[in-house]
């Protein structure tokens, strides 16, 4: 039996490029992701005698899984080494909530897969092969805050300031293509996108970190989901540093420098969860 942890992931600040001129026609981006200490654990294992085909168990998630998906993509790729797996997925990331946990578990998925076939993927030839199931699965092949440009593909590992974020899931999640969609009729697109003062950001204080949060999807996401904007107001009425969408959301976050603070404005918004950011 093989295990691995799932990160989430805020998007601390989130650019997006003009629509169509990343690779594949999809939309750039220049984001600084912050790696979370909520997590799903994921468990793989070769098939029992006579299974012929990978089969993933994600108890309350239907439809299409990603993480299957994975394993096909890392059996394409490497040949006849992998047998046929079986997963098994503990989720605690809210599905469809811009945290990336589907994401999470596909590179989680493409960790047990590489170990079950000796290693023979390093991690920059996982990533490669990640950058084919979505633009967040690249980041978490090694979990870790990271500045990530391109669709994706290129991820810096970066350093953040200790900090305590307030998630507030929706009972309902929200597409990302619909979100990227309202971007579009917006219109939402920078001409041009710079790492630079994200770079500049990621080594910051708390204080001009949170400053900077700022995730050009939110317009979207708040014109899909108005009631969003009371959320935001919520977590900055309670002391917050700073507040906004993560990705295309629909998960709203506050960033707090200590868990009290956090924890007593969790508490006055029914269902947030409190979460940390991650060590270097």
């Amino acid at each position: 039996m093989h295990s691995e942890r799932a990160y989430a992931k805020l998007n601390l600040v989130l650019h997006v490029g003009a629509p169509g001129a990343g690779a594949g026609g999809l939309h750039p981006l220049c984001s600084l992701f912050a790696s979370i200490d909520l997590a799903d654990d994921v468990r793989g294992r070769p098939a029992d005698a006579g299974g012929a085909e990978d089969s993933v168990d994600c108890p309350g998630v239907t439809g299409p899984n990603l993480a299957l998906a994975a394993l096909e993509a890392f059996r394409r790729h490497v040949g006849a080494e992998l047998p046929p797996l079986d997963l098994t997925i503990e989720k605690r990331i809210p599905v469809a909530a811009g945290l990336g946990g589907g994401s999470a578990d596909a590179a989680a998925a493409l960790r047990i897969a590489n170990a079950v076939a000796g290693q023979p993927l390093g991690p920059g030839e996982l990533r490669t092969l990640a950058a084919s199931l979505g633009s967040d699965v690249p980041s978490q092949v090694e979990p870790r805050h990271a500045l990530v440009e391109g669709t994706g593909e290129r991820v810096e590992p970066v350093g953040l300031p200790p900090l305590v974020a307030v998630l507030v899931p929706s009972d309902t999640g929200l597409s990302t293509a619909a979100v990227y969609a309202e971007h579009d009729r917006l219109g939402g697109g920078r001409a041009r996108l710079d790492p630079e003062p994200l770079r500049r950001l990621a080594s910051a204080g708390a204080a001009e970190l949170a400053a900077g949060v700022e995730n050009d999807l939110e317009p979207a996401a708040l014109s899909l989901r108005p009631e969003l904007a009371s959320t935001l107001a919520h977590l900055r009425d309670s002391g917050a540093l700073a507040a906004a969408v993560s990705g295309s959301g629909p998960t709203c976050f506050g960033l707090y420098e200590d868990r009290t603070a956090a924890d007593r404005a969790a508490a006055a918004l029914p269902g947030a969860i409190v979460s940390a950011l991650r060590g270097p």
